[in-house]
């Protein structure tokens, strides 16, 4: 009844239209250029404030210095080479401006976009608002005395970060670029990887202080028209003062806030988005992160990796095998041997049983604590190698597990076997990085089941986990598909991957606006078949 009464007043409220103050200021207050240039930088001056990397940089030009003009633009954030070479001298110093000075005179400014600038993106303005904007992003204002307009003229140019291999998804075989802070930069690396017309990048703002450039990327005739219309839905209704990386976003729109399983992906090379995009989905690039949003995210996402798709069949379809293997050993390792040790211990074979009561002789602790101190340990080593210094790190994270490994052993605190398991543990946990958060979470809770209920609580865990990952969706995609609901076509590229030419379709829950991805027939053929089939 309660949750009935919560979901109905979450209906309302999203509902109900917000009243933004700032909103309605910016719709009713917009101040408009004024046709005397003193006036405009009066009010510039008081909006922007007395920073010292604004500059305003008034001049005349004509043939009798008559005509005054002023240019504003942020130090640090402009090309000084544009506005010096290709902004400021043809004012000073271009002969053309003696048969143009009857239509300046009378406060033309379009005469001034169409002759006088060599810049490919010149945009012409009425309010005071579109001025701080373009300015605060890094372009160059434009101001003449006498016009109740302004240019916004293109010449953005910062320090950035280069084109580099991705810390985070290394990979043996494949591009070695990765997507950067910079989101034309971005834009520019998904182009170059899908050369349709049909790939549509569409920006907005978002934070009321940071005013963060995003970009919504999708592929046109094959993206759900429904997905881009609920994903701009989502967020316009985001109402904060700051977005400074895509986690904002993410926590902003997903559909499940309180699952410890993530239901929009994140990635950081261009090619990897690029395949999703062609897939159906959508991407979310933000200004100032190399991480990219995908929606919609399915479960079997995590378990997959570029690299599989670059090499043959068979070696691929292991590695992910290896990869769904090595995930329930992170979760489940821990429980198991606490489960066993505590109360199964019919389940063990003999001798490993002696082992195991060997190993155990003297050691103080239950197993239950034993396993969750060296869980504990083992946290707080990887949080250290990551946060410190990479040479620092390395040094802590490997001599640390192993000095206080062995010392632990030596002084009887826990077992070696156990010391065994949390290692295997720690390892498995890194080999599917998209669900490392997860394993960490969910190892704490088996482990506490195991150590109460035995092999009940891990059996009733798991049951409760499954129910919760069914009953997931991401943008309406169900999260556990293609095998729940199961979709036998897409079973091709889920615990194996097939050979690429018999994947005739896009995946059916994502991609069903437009299904076909290839005409079959692309199976290679010997010269022997192709002149048998002529």
């Amino acid at each position: 009844m309660f949750n009935y009464l919560y979901k109905k007043l979450k209906f309302i409220q999203l509902k109900s239209p917000k009243v933004n103050n700032e909103t309605i200021e910016s719709k009713t207050l917009q101040p408009r250029i004024s046709t005397c240039l003193k006036d405009n930088l009066d009010t510039l001056k008081n909006i922007l404030g007395s920073s010292n990397d604004i500059i305003y940089r008034d001049f005349s030009f004509g043939s009798k210095r008559q005509i005054n003009a002023a240019v504003i633009f942020l130090e640090g954030m402009t090309e000084k080479e544009t506005i010096n070479e290709i902004i400021i001298k043809p004012f000073m110093y271009d002969s053309r401006l003696y048969n143009l000075e009857s239509e300046l005179e009378l406060g033309d400014i379009t005469v001034v976009k169409k002759c006088m600038l060599s810049v490919g993106n010149v945009k012409q303005v009425k309010s005071i608002n579109e001025i701080i904007d373009g300015c605060l992003s890094g372009d160059t204002i434009f101001l003449m005395e006498g016009c109740n307009q302004a240019l916004v003229i293109h010449s953005r140019g910062w320090e950035t970060r280069g084109v580099e291999e991705p810390k985070t998804e290394a990979v043996v075989r494949g591009p070695r670029e990765g997507f950067c802070e910079t989101i034309s930069t971005n834009m520019t690396l998904l182009r170059r990887k899908i050369k349709n017309p049909n790939l549509t990048f569409e920006t907005m703002q978002i934070g009321t202080q940071t005013r963060t450039n995003i970009c919504i990327v999708y592929l046109k005739k094959v993206i759900n028209p429904k997905l881009v219309k609920e994903i701009k839905e989502r967020l316009n209704r985001i109402n904060t003062d700051a977005i400074l990386e895509s986690g904002y976003i993410e926590q902003f729109i997903e559909d499940a806030p309180y699952s410890i399983f993530p239901t929009i992906g994140n990635s950081e090379k261009p090619d990897t988005a690029a395949a999703k995009i062609l897939e159906g989905r959508a991407a979310i690039l933000v200004d100032g992160t190399p991480f990219v949003l995908t929606m919609p995210m399915l479960f079997i996402e995590g378990f997959q990796n570029a690299e599989d798709y670059y090499s043959r069949m068979y070696f691929a379809s292991l590695l992910r095998i290896l990869r769904f293997f090595s995930f329930f050993i992170s979760i489940l390792s821990p429980a198991t041997y606490v489960m066993l040790s505590t109360f199964h211990q019919e389940l063990i074979p003999t001798t490993l049983l002696f082992t195991m009561a060997s190993s155990r002789e003297g050691v103080p602790f239950p197993a239950i604590m034993e396993a969750g101190l060296m869980i504990i340990t083992f946290e707080i080593l990887r949080e250290a190698g990551v946060r410190l210094p990479r040479p620092v790190g390395q040094a802590v994270s490997i001599v640390g597990a192993l000095v206080i490994g062995e010392a632990a052993v030596t002084a009887g605190l826990v077992s070696g076997l156990m010391v065994i398991v949390v290692a295997l543990t720690a390892v498995s946990s890194f080999v599917v990085p998209v669900y490392t958060d997860v394993a960490a979470i969910l190892r704490i809770i088996f482990l506490i089941l195991a150590g109460t209920l035995g092999i009940f609580g891990v059996g009733i865990g798991s049951l409760v986990v499954l129910v919760h990952i069914v009953s997931l969706r991401s943008f309406g995609t169900p999260y556990l598909s293609p095998l729940a609901p199961l979709s036998i076509g897409d079973l091709k590229d889920s615990f194996i991957r097939t050979h690429l030419w018999s994947m005739f379709t896009r995946p059916r829950t994502i991609g069903w606006h437009n299904l076909k991805r290839q005409e079959p027939g692309s199976k290679p053929r010997t010269p022997t078949e192709e002149e048998d089939k002529n």
